[in-house]
């Protein structure tokens, strides 16, 4: 008797309900471009706390340093391009609101993913050998190459650790009920080794379609995700805002300028802007967007 594979369909809700404080969770997505927003927001407004937060950061990072959630975290950026430094993280350095940061080289970093994905304790590289990154994290050891080069010299490499995540938050564009799932714009991201280093993963999608749709209009190929490393999938449009998810949308400069302009100026600003954007759900958060973007074109 043949079994067809599981509907795995959930709320935003749900999602957040199935994680605990004291978590290590994976972030996808790349700075400014196609984070998990929705799912992040719902996290920010959450109970959690006490968690340890492993990404290349973008708001992400910035909303869950200002809501005081991170007690760790591994990062090897946090931008949002246009503005270079995230205003809400750069504020929660200077005033040392994350009680442990671990700062990698970003080769350092998709290598601990790598080794996490293959259930292995690290994986040796040359990045990191007389940089900085290994002064400011005394705790990376290195290791000797059980094999000689052909002058019989033994080669000290660096013994990146292992990233493991508890869970993983990745968005893309496509997906189907399942968790198999698509990517289609010019980048993975990867978030497929945030899915591999996770014991749970959590996919985001703007739009859940069937199985078949995924490769209506895009190769094969695109098919980042599948549903053997998924979870959860929620139906979440526009879920990525105010990040990428080309093609379905570019970042939105105009939003992410007030975000940035409220982040980094008085508490009385940045309430005025929690209270607009995210105080509410996420259907109040998309409504708040629409008519702020409305008042653009007036």
């Amino acid at each position: 008797m043949s079994r067809k594979p599981r509907d795995k369909r959930m709320t935003i809700d749900e999602v957040v309900g199935s994680l605990e404080s004291g978590m290590t969770i994976g972030i996808g997505g790349w700075g400014p471009r196609r984070k998990p927003m929705a799912l992040v927001r719902a996290l920010y407004n959450s109970d959690l706390t006490d968690l340890t937060i492993v990404s290349w950061g973008g708001a992400d990072v910035g909303l869950l340093a200002r809501a005081g959630k991170i007690s760790k975290l591994v990062y090897a950026f946090v931008s949002l391009d246009s503005v270079p430094l995230e205003p809400n993280f750069q504020r929660a350095r200077q005033t040392k609101a994350i009680p442990e940061v671990v700062e990698l080289d970003e080769g350092m970093f998709q290598t601990g993913l790598r080794a996490a994905a293959q259930r292995l304790p690290f994986l040796p590289m040359r990045a990191g050998l007389g940089s900085d990154v290994m002064v400011n994290n005394p705790w990376l050891q290195t290791v000797t190459s059980p094999y000689a080069d052909s002058d019989g010299v033994r080669e000290e490499l660096v013994a990146v650790p292992a990233l493991h995540l508890d869970a993983a938050l990745i968005h893309l564009n496509r997906a189907d009920m399942h968790g198999n799932a698509t990517y289609l714009g010019p980048d993975p991201y990867f978030d497929d080794l945030f899915a591999m280093a996770a014991d749970r993963t959590y996919l985001s999608t703007e739009q859940v379609v069937d199985t078949a749709g995924l490769t209506v209009d895009t190769p094969v190929q695109r098919l980042l995700v599948s549903r053997m490393m998924v979870d959860g999938v929620v139906e979440t449009p526009n879920g990525a805002h105010f990040t990428t998810c080309t093609p379905d949308y570019e970042r939105d400069e105009r939003f992410q300028k007030a975000y940035a302009a409220a982040a980094g100026g008085s508490e009385e600003e940045w309430q005025a802007f929690h209270d607009r954007f995210l105080a509410g759900d996420e259907a109040s958060y998309q409504a708040a967007v629409s008519a702020f973007t409305e008042e653009a074109g007036k």
